[in-house]
């Protein structure tokens, strides 16, 4: 597996797992950037599921104490 950070059109930062390597991802997310005005990292999850079924967006939240 692997894990990336992504930051969407808002600069919303979220990381994804995915099987795939850096260079297929961003073959990805050209192909989506070409069919959608707006980058969100939600929409761009739920493109890659479509193929790569073990995809998953991680939340990352701030524990203090």
């Amino acid at each position: 597996m692997f894990y990336y950070k992504l930051y969407d059109d808002e600069e919303k930062v979220n990381y994804i797992k995915t099987t795939f390597e850096q260079k297929r991802i961003r073959q990805l997310l050209q192909d989506f950037e070409k069919v959608h005005q707006e980058y969100h990292n939600s929409e761009f999850i739920h493109f890659l599921k479509e193929k790569d079924p073990q995809a998953e967006l991680i939340e990352v939240t701030t524990i203090t104490y």
